[in-house]
């Protein structure tokens, strides 16, 4: 089977060479690569150039248009029987292809996803960002190659591949961010297609690199939610409000530790187990107790900026009935 490797880029250029370092190390070969400049300041013109011969890779600069639409321009332009869409800031296992196109041959997906994982050259913070995009004790999910996580599984863009029957007869992104992958998604599961996870199809996403950065992308995926449920509503399911619940507790403790201290008795005690479960899980995962601390700091950024992005478009889209993006 060809590959065709699409890989959005915007002002990333060392980061894109980090990722094409580790294509040109994989065991399957019969591969091409797409790179698409999404109108960006820092090109990475000369890092593409410098692969010229060690990939087959074409390079492309088009206006900025977000990720969703800069795929589509790749698919239009892929010569594969497969597309294999990676977000710029991975790195490739050198058998990712060879994993994925042994699954396919054995068992047939016309779409599918992969989780993501922590390499050893990541920082603590970084790694301790992938813990909580990936624990079990937050929203990780999927994300750490687990299966039936509420419902239809849907790939993520950082990590997913379609057929080329998919793109001609389902199209690609009609929206370019805000959730743009999930939409997609139930859009093929509606036609019928095949969709699953290649659990041993993962990638290292190395992510955002402080928790500043990290909480502003978990405020945009909660946001990104309620997004998706303007066009599928009842694609929002229970599980996807318990980061909004989880917040909504915090600020209940917070405020029974002022005013009822039985109450807040309790609240802190429900609160300390969670931190332990985060912090002792964290440590057997990472083998570090500087990134398992790191984790109990990542894993509340992520319930809490998720939580509060997804109750602040609730209120505007849902309850206020704000126009879609």
């Amino acid at each position: 089977m060809f590959f065709s490797v699409i890989i959005p880029l915007y002002n990333r250029p060392q980061e894109i060479k980090e990722l094409l370092e580790t294509l040109t190390r994989q065991t399957y070969t019969d591969f091409e690569v797409l790179v698409l400049e999404d109108g960006s300041v820092k090109d990475a013109a000369a890092v593409t150039d410098s692969f010229v011969g060690r990939l087959n890779i074409r390079y492309y600069v088009k206006e900025n248009e977000g990720q969703g639409f800069t795929r589509n321009f790749g698919f239009a332009r892929a010569k594969g029987d497969y597309f294999v869409v990676f977000d710029s800031d991975c790195l490739i296992p050198e058998d990712y292809l060879a994993v994925v196109n042994r699954h396919l041959s054995t068992s047939w997906l016309d779409a599918y996803g992969g989780p993501d994982d922590a390499h050893p050259s990541f920082t603590p913070v970084q790694r301790a960002i992938s813990y909580a995009m990936t624990s079990p004790f937050t929203t990780g999910g999927i994300r750490g190659g687990k299966k039936n996580m509420g419902g239809q599984f849907h790939p993520r863009s950082f990590n997913m591949g379609i057929s080329r029957r998919v793109w001609e007869q389902v199209g690609g992104f009609v929206i370019t961010r805000l959730g743009e992958d999930i939409e997609y998604s139930i859009r093929i599961h509606a036609r019928g297609f095949k969709i699953g996870l290649i659990p041993e199809a993962k990638v290292y996403h190395k992510r955002r690199t402080s928790f500043m950065q990290f909480y502003k992308q978990l405020h945009f995926f909660g946001r990104a939610r309620i997004n998706i449920s303007t066009f599928f509503p009842k694609e929002l399911k229970p599980v996807h409000f318990f980061p909004a619940a989880f917040t909504l507790f915090i600020l209940f403790a917070l405020l029974v530790n002022l005013f009822n201290w039985p109450v807040a008795i309790i609240c802190n005690i429900l609160l300390m187990v969670y931190i332990l479960m985060i912090f002792f899980h964290a440590l057997l995962k990472n083998k570090s107790v500087k990134v398992a601390f790191l984790s109990i700091i990542a894993s509340f950024i992520q319930l809490l900026a998720y939580g509060l992005g997804f109750m602040q478009d609730y209120w505007k889209r849902i309850i206020l009935k704000q126009p879609s993006y």
